[in-house]
């Protein structure tokens, strides 16, 4: 895949949100199979963690879980109520984990909450993952994305496979609409997105699976590819980004990916 310039959506691709309706017109007839699905007594696949986008909590993905579990995998919300991107987790850089290769003495203006976020989700995956004893797949919206991607490099032998639906793999807020909102808090976007790059110096050696829109009115698609995960592949879908985790298409995208690499 060529890489593409980074750039976030234009002035009017938030307007397309606005169509997100289109987009969930599969959503009752999914529900409805899914439903009627009878799984085999005894035979039970693996386990799955979804992660909300910034904003969201659980309820958003419940939907995407309901469908999930009804195909045989034992399916669980983030746990972690609101995503809020990391409010108040942290006050500065010297509180992240060794995991972040961050100058501790760099000063925040809140450039911290989402690695604090990341440290907190990777604590729980990996205590979750210890306690069924086997590994975790990650299926991350949006925000909840890049989080589920941090938390899978930092845990290779507790995460078994990444699933994104219109993240922001690169450049964190710089290439989303909400970026002029990070800026007016005093947050460095720029800072951002090249601790983000270093990271990805430690590439995400699990299978990734990136799903994403050129209707992505939220988070510029471009941002959304992965060329540094050996083992990333890309599955373009037409979609808005308020739609991606309910629709009925890219569920069964997420389906196969489950089914070939969790």
């Amino acid at each position: 895949m060529n890489h593409q310039p980074l750039k976030g959506p234009s002035g009017m691709s938030i307007v397309r949100e606005a169509l997100v309706g289109v987009d969930l017109l599969g959503l009752p007839r999914a529900l409805f199979d899914a439903s009627r699905t009878q799984t085999v007594a005894g035979q039970t696949k693996a386990h799955v963690m979804v992660l909300p986008g910034f904003g969201a909590n659980d309820v958003s993905t419940a939907p995407l879980r309901y469908f999930l579990s009804k195909q045989g995998f034992q399916v669980e919300g983030w746990g972690l109520g609101i995503n809020t991107g990391g409010r108040g987790l942290a006050k500065d850089l010297s509180e992240l984990s060794d995991r972040w290769d961050v100058d501790r003495d760099r000063p925040n203006s809140g450039e911290v909450e989402v690695p604090a976020l990341c440290d907190q989700m990777t604590d729980r995956v990996l205590a979750r993952s210890k306690e069924i004893g086997a590994p975790i797949a990650l299926v991350g919206w949006s925000l909840g994305g890049y989080i589920a991607r941090e938390v899978a490099r930092d845990l290779p032998e507790h995460v078994s496979t990444v699933i994104t639906l219109g993240s922001p793999i690169s450049g964190g807020p710089k290439y989303t609409t909400v970026a002029p909102l990070f800026r007016a808090r005093g947050l460095d976007v720029d800072w951002i997105e090249e601790e983000i790059e270093k990271r990805k110096a430690r590439p995400i050696t699990q299978p990734v699976s990136v799903i994403y829109s050129k209707r992505d009115g939220v988070v510029g698609w471009q941002a959304s590819l992965d060329h540094t995960s050996p083992r990333a592949m890309h599955h373009e879908v037409n979609c808005s980004h308020m739609g991606l985790g309910l629709n009925a298409k890219v569920w069964n995208i997420v389906l196969k990916a489950l089914e070939e690499h969790a």
